[in-house]
């Protein structure tokens, strides 16, 4: 049975910071929806300290952005966003149109369509995360949206240099110098200087998530995106504790809510690695957000088995999933609830939100029970149609159609398929409401 070295923060203490959350969101979109523009300048001065006629940003102000960046700034971006656009196409490219004919005279096709317009939230009130611009921008792209419309929050008093021109490079139709529930407000309901878009994508704080949240049916999301979540799965044959802490570490300086996890069958193994990251708490530059999360939500538990780590790993859901044991495909092959796997100690967290391909944009909260990340198919509607091409076709499912629609009492449907049967078969069905002709009334 497993035991817990140390718990994070109680389901009860999370419940109300939740409640707090959405009671201020929900405030907060009516007065986007009632008041538009109005509303959101108030907010970004409120929020941000940040007060302009017009918060898209001219070409002038996207050029001097991209201009500021030296040649190996330019070329870092350049080599993440060629990883992100190449596995997104290979996912694209998985993604086949279809059309057979499943019986003689039935054709049944669908097609991946499209939408028309995305709204991409970058997320950078502490730091400028750019990455999340490869992630969104260029899935979206290279799905085939047509509008794609980006928004961040300003950096100390300015446009986030680089996320702007990270949203340039990758091919963002306008870019907007705004952040938090103004933004993704703005994006999803529209205003007088913004039409809105047809979905919303990418990660954020509590409010921007829980924004996402309430907005979901007014307009598509990606996927419920939380704060960041690590789970470290290791023993001391694939790992060291080092590794282990720093890895943990280097995903809660997210901020001070957000769950770093190890997951051990060693004891020994499990306090080394603890003790590990006391050590480099007193090194790390963003220990400040660090040690908040680790003492709030880290958590350290030691299992029996490869069996229970993975029934515990399933239960947690994990966000980003970093497996560092002696036989890693144990976990590939078994685990059923994360949003990306990290296989081995030669890959990290860290590699897959910022350049290696993969989109970092993953779900939280336990959402990876019932949905993976942000992916190009987010950006695409499968839309079935039909075709019947034959009279014998048409009235041999008719005839089928109009017997199932009787067994439910809809008449009407029944009729749709009764009047095919009658134009293009050979037996004569009578009209919605008539009663089947008795031997005598044939007669």
């Amino acid at each position: 049975m497993a035991i817990w070295l140390k718990r994070g923060a109680s389901a009860e203490a999370k419940a109300d910071a939740d409640r707090k959350v959405r009671d201020i969101v929900e405030a907060a979109l009516a007065d986007i929806e009632k008041r538009g523009d109005e509303a959101v300048r108030e907010m970004s001065n409120r929020f941000d300290g940040w007060d302009r006629e017009d918060y898209r940003l001219s070409q002038a102000e996207i050029d001097a952005c991209v201009d500021s960046l030296t040649a190996q700034e330019r070329k870092d971006i350049e080599f993440a966003q060629a990883q992100v656009k190449n596995f997104a196409q290979i996912q694209r490219d998985s993604m086949k149109d279809v059309e057979v004919e499943t019986m003689p005279g039935v054709v049944l096709g669908h097609k991946n369509i499209p939408l028309n317009s995305a709204g991409c939230y970058v997320p950078g009130g502490k730091y400028p995360l750019l990455a999340s611009a490869h992630m969104s921008v260029i899935t979206a792209k290279v799905a085939g949206v047509k509008r794609v419309i980006t928004c961040a929050p300003p950096f100390q008093g300015r446009p986030a240099r680089a996320i702007v021109a990270a949203q340039a490079m990758a091919g963002a139709d306008a870019i907007y110098a705004l952040g938090g529930i103004q933004a993704v407000g703005a994006m999803a309901l529209g205003t007088q200087s913004i039409d809105p878009v047809d979905i919303l994508v990418g990660p954020g704080n509590a409010f921007v998530a829980e924004a996402k949240r309430q907005l979901y049916g007014r307009v598509g999301i990606d996927l419920f995106a939380g704060p960041t979540e690590t789970l470290v799965i290791a023993d001391d044959v694939g790992c060291d504790p080092e590794i282990a802490a720093t890895d943990i570490l280097g995903q809660v300086e997210h901020g001070p809510d957000s769950p770093g996890v190890l997951l051990t069958n060693s004891e020994k193994f499990a306090r080394e690695t603890m003790a590990e990251i006391e050590r480099l708490l007193q090194i790390l530059p963003t220990a400040d957000h660090a040690r908040k999360a680790w003492d709030s939500f880290g958590e350290v538990i030691v299992a029996d088995s490869y069996d229970e780590m993975v029934r515990i790993a399933d239960e947690i859901a994990s966000e980003h999933v970093q497996v560092m044991t002696a036989e890693p495909d144990y976990f590939l092959k078994h685990m059923t609830n994360y949003g990306a796997l990290f296989l081995g100690s030669r890959t990290n967290v860290s590699f897959g939100d910022k350049v290696i391909g993969t989109n970092h944009t993953l779900p939280t909260k336990k959402s990876a029970r019932y949905t993976g990340g942000l992916w190009v198919g987010k950006f695409l509607k499968t839309c079935t149609y039909q075709r019947v091409t034959t009279d014998e076709a048409s009235a041999l499912i008719g005839e089928y159609c109009s017997r199932l629609c009787a067994l439910e009492g809809f008449a009407g449907h029944g009729e749709q398929a009764n009047i095919r049967v009658r134009r293009f078969g050979q037996r004569n069905v009578p009209y919605a409401g008539q009663a089947e002709p008795t031997e005598q009334t044939k007669a």
